[in-house]
């Protein structure tokens, strides 16, 4: 369907209604609730998660499949690329915003929080908190290491910096019609994600297993668990 200019020529193209953002939402619900319940030792949160993920992997090929025919059919004009740009733009900035929040969270815990624990009034409350960060609070005993920003963590950074790289190649051999360079980089790209999920996941084993670092650590715990998995 295409909104008209003046009622005469096609201006804009407009989608069909489609079914795919609620699947993609209801993916969403189904991992996330997975993944509370599994947290909480429930036995049916790994297969919540993992229906969750086949749903969202349903959603991922049906809609980028969508909107591949629509461009391959030229429904798009430069008024609806220049959406796509605006989309991505704000996508951006909200996840950029996100992170914010919670690296503004761990500077006000580290700089704010914790000393306010140590001063003389909060010493009456707990004579035997110290205050140093990273901390798991003055109520939690369970003692634990934090994560190392050598090693696994520079690593991941590093891929995920590389595979930028690799798919902004790919995108340039698109363009430029060099389908055989395209399929290259886009290969060696899902090669580089795949890579730093397989790391993320040993990380959070050596997290749990090594570490006594857990998504229950307090805040330092919860606010690392949730910056390197929505990272």
């Amino acid at each position: 369907m295409s909104a008209t200019q003046n009622g005469t020529k096609p201006y804009y193209y407009v989608p069909q209604p489609s079914h795919w953002p609620i699947t993609g939402s209801c993916a969403l619900l189904l991992m996330a609730t997975g993944a509370a319940t599994w947290f909480n030792a429930y036995a049916v949160g790994p297969w919540l998660v993992l229906a969750g993920f086949a749903v969202l992997l349903t959603m991922i090929f049906g809609w980028f499949g969508r909107v591949i025919d629509e461009s391959e059919h030229r429904l798009y004009n430069k008024k609806v690329d220049l959406s796509f740009r605006w989309g991505m733009t704000w996508f951006i900035f909200s996840e950029v915003m996100f992170f914010a929040a919670f690296f503004g969270a761990l500077f006000y815990v580290r700089n704010l929080s914790v000393p306010d624990l140590g001063d003389l009034e909060q010493k009456l409350l707990w004579p035997d908190y110290t205050a140093a960060s990273p901390t798991n609070g003055p109520y939690l005993k369970e003692a634990f290491t934090p994560m190392r920003a050598i090693g696994i963590p520079l690593l991941n950074t590093i891929l995920l910096v590389t595979s930028g790289g690799t798919i902004t190649v790919a995108h340039y051999a698109l363009k430029e019609g060099r389908r055989g360079a395209l399929k290259l980089w886009l290969f060696l790209t899902i090669v580089l994600g795949v890579t730093f999920i397989g790391f993320q996941a040993f990380e959070y084993t050596h997290a749990y297993s090594a570490l006594n670092l857990k998504l229950s650590s307090g805040v330092y715990g919860s606010t690392f668990f949730m910056l390197t998995g929505f990272h």
